[in-house]
């Protein structure tokens, strides 16, 4: 049994077509794809600021990203950043991350099914975010995500270039799937890629 090819091929690139659009038409589906993910309670603790390259909303993200990722960040077409409502007129809403996990997921992989690519970036300032936008208190933004086109790898610093070609490395099973007692693997080591689980 093979892992699902939306699965497989999804990966985070930092080399963006620069003169590539994504509508807001194909915006509005990764959304509804964010928008149908699983919550606790059904909560739906996910909120998203989304800004189109060229636009203020984008060049606000953009300024909120640390410098290493504005090497990088504006050639994509599309920045937005994924928040979590904290409370709602009930109170506290819990699990309000993992809401958020799942309603990227959803996003990212529906990217891959439409020809995009995606990478999920934390390293920007929460409050500079704030201060920009007006984000309410009970709102915490957590990542920034990058939307577009794959592009050209020789646009990126060399270090970056490099990083575009490293193998995908995941733990193996027998490393993070226990049964019986911590520690002991549910599943036997051995060789695994996404194509062959």
């Amino acid at each position: 049994m093979d892992v699902n090819p939306l699965i497989a091929k999804r990966w985070s690139p930092r080399a963006f077509d620069g003169a590539a659009e994504v509508s807001s038409s194909t915006m509005r589906v990764l959304l509804e794809a964010a928008r149908w993910a699983a919550s606790h309670g059904n909560t739906q603790p996910a909120r998203f600021l989304i800004g189109y390259r060229g636009d203020d909303t984008f060049e606000g993200i953009f300024a909120a990203l640390r410098p290493g990722n504005q090497t990088w960040a504006g050639r994509a077409s599309v920045l937005l950043v994924g928040a979590v409502a904290e409370s709602d007129e009930r109170g506290p809403m819990p699990n309000t991350e993992f809401g958020l996990g799942l309603a990227v997921q959803n996003l990212v992989l529906q990217a891959v099914e439409l020809g995009l690519v995606t990478h999920q970036i934390g390293g920007f300032s929460p409050d500079a975010v704030r201060a920009a936008f007006g984000v309410p208190d009970h709102v915490r933004p957590v990542v920034v995500i990058a939307v577009g086109v794959l592009g050209d790898d020789a646009d990126l610093p060399e270090d970056l270039r490099a990083r575009e070609h490293r193998p995908r490395v995941r733990k193996p099973l027998a490393d993070t799937v226990f049964a019986g007692h911590w520690g002991h693997p549910a599943y036997p080591p051995r060789e695994s890629n996404p194509q062959n689980p």
